[in-house]
């Protein structure tokens, strides 16, 4: 072969191999794309999916400070314990970006290094320009120029330590911190260990109502934003704040101010990395709501959902932080959420043992994923809002929802978005609960389940009595027409026929768990264990349920 002949046999070759790795680079991009987490609504339900299928987000929400390296250690043997599939980690932006401009996500490398050898997703909080109202986790360059960063005044013209969502400067620099962020999870993640983001950390105001510094004084004197008018349902017009919303007008103000703020900060981020955006939510009390509120103003509390859904539709999901441990108010929570627009999670609830009993219930509720805060060992605890210590007694009660639920995963996620699930948490003062089902493939529903606390596993004439302490749940998911899976913690689960005539009895109820996603049976239940319906203690098990009627 001559030298000429090689070089153009060199030439084609090359130019081959070029055509072939743009294809596989393309290839790659289309998978990529194809398996980018991303909400899927179906009717009244949602899920998140991950790797192109639904997920179930056993989540282990960490401390605020505990995002460091020399703290790691002592978080993942806790997810291991809690039997976690999901990491929720704070990212800080006064450690991503010490200087102006000069950005440093080491940090977020050894997140995303370490979740992937423990084979655990992650959800990120960015920590910008407000974290529970407070500028606490912006750089010093930020903290130390109120001119350029302006701070919010209350109501009497006093300087607080939230910033304002008027400051332009402000959203500039969080615009460009958040989205060096999302652009360094497109170049350091492709394989998605990242699932969700979340956009700031309980945003809002706790020193009033509203910011009344000039800027803020100026847009509350303006005309209400059409868009505010038609989501709370008031005719169009150029009526002013308080003209349009009396007693409310300066907790609805906030409301947009901070939702417009968001908005600007989702939407550049997403569209660097188009992944499943939300922001949480500090309550009010949802039964019993103060004037003027007694609350963080302007977060996506539960009365101005319909301005964050108007004004923030880059954010998928506006998500409850739940620490409230009275049933009325946990429930509450759950359905002023769990609405058909709004993709349903819990990302932060209370890691007392009291709150454990709440996961079946949130899943019953349509939650794709659920997070009790403040799960590692580093040493600091939130009492009296949440446990006194994490030691195994706390853990116990959330590693066993985990425990019970983690084989079933993809199989209760793919089943709550369509609305088959249910599940219920025992009341103090209520000891009997029905769960009804929907209609499936055009068909009425043939069955209900009933579920009681306190009752001996054998035959008792008594009514259910509750359980000394309120830890019974129950979780019920129909498989089909009269198939379902079932499993609880201390309580009973039995069915009745919706048609009164008709009595119930089972055909099998097996007891097993998934294996690689196929239902593997142990033994079948039978004479004691289902003569008197089926009873859960605090053993992990999960039965499959046949049904006919006579």
């Amino acid at each position: 072969m001559t030298f000429s002949t090689f070089a153009a046999f060199w030439s084609t070759a090359r130019s081959f191999r070029r055509f072939v790795t743009a294809l596989i680079l393309a290839a790659g991009a289309a998978a990529c794309a194809q398996t980018m987490p991303h909400i899927e609504h179906r009717g009244n339900r949602s899920a998140l999916i991950v790797d192109g299928a639904p997920y179930l987000m056993l989540g282990v929400q960490i401390n605020n400070s505990s995002a460091w390296a020399s703290q790691l250690p002592a978080v993942w043997p806790t997810l291991e314990k809690l039997h976690a599939n999901t990491l929720e980690a704070p990212v800080y932006w006064e450690q991503v970006e010490p200087a102006e401009h000069k950005f440093d996500f080491s940090s977020v490398d050894l997140l995303l290094d370490q979740a992937r050898e423990h084979h655990i997703h992650l959800v990120l909080l960015w920590f910008g320009t407000w974290k529970n109202n407070s500028m606490s986790y912006t750089p010093s360059w930020v903290k130390l120029d109120a001119r350029r960063f302006p701070r919010a005044l209350d109501a009497g013209g006093r300087i607080t330590d939230s910033l304002s969502p008027f400051g332009e400067q402000t959203l500039q620099a969080d615009i460009a911190a958040f989205s060096s962020l999302m652009q360094h999870l497109r170049d350091r993640d492709p394989q998605h260990t990242v699932i969700l983001v979340q956009v700031e950390n309980e945003a809002g105001f706790w020193h009033g109502a509203r910011d009344t510094g000039a800027q803020a004084n100026e847009q509350f004197a303006r005309s209400v934003p059409a868009e505010v008018l038609k989501a709370m349902g008031k005719p169009p017009g150029t009526p002013t704040w308080e003209q349009a919303f009396r007693e409310d007008a300066g907790e609805y103000f906030y409301a947009w101010a901070i939702a417009r703020y968001i908005e600007q900060v989702a939407a550049a981020g997403k569209r660097i990395l188009p992944l499943p955006l939300y922001v949480n939510a500090a309550l009010r009390d949802p039964l019993h709501p103060q004037r003027p509120p007694a609350m963080e103003s302007g977060g996506p509390t539960d009365d101005v959902l319909p301005i964050w859904r108007a004004i923030a539709p880059s954010v998928d999901a506006f998500a409850p932080d739940i620490y409230m441990p009275e049933y009325e108010n946990y429930t509450s929570v759950l359905r002023l959420y769990s609405l058909p627009w709004n993709p349903f999670f819990v990302p932060e609830t209370g890691n007392s043992p009291v709150f454990a009993h709440y996961f079946f219930a949130s899943l019953g509720a349509g939650a794709f994923g659920w997070s009790p805060f403040g799960m590692d060992t580093t040493g600091y605890v939130n009492y009296p809002l949440g446990a006194a210590h994490i030691d195994a007694e706390t853990l116990a009660p959330f590693a066993l929802n985990y425990r019970i639920v983690g084989p079933m995963i993809r199989q209760i996620a793919q089943l709550n978005l369509e609305d088959r699930v249910r599940g219920v948490a025992e009341a103090p003062a209520i000891h009997t609960q029905r769960l009804d089902f929907s209609p499936q493939d055009g068909q009425p529903a043939q069955w209900f389940a009933n579920v009681s606390y306190g009752l001996p596993s054998f035959y008792s004439s008594k009514p259910a009595p509750g359980n000394v302490t309120p830890e019974g749940e129950a979780l019920v998911a129909q498989l089909d027409q009269d198939e379902f899976l079932v499993t609880g913690v201390h309580c009973r689960v039995d069915f009745a026929a919706v048609a009164p005539d008709r009595h119930r009895q089972f055909i099998t109820v097996e007891e097993g768990s998934y294996v690689e996603n196929r239902w593997v049976s142990t033994r079948v239940w039978n004479g004691d264990q289902t003569d008197y319906g089926l009873n859960f203690t605090d053993i992990p098990q999960i039965l499959r349920v046949k049904l006919m009627s006579y």
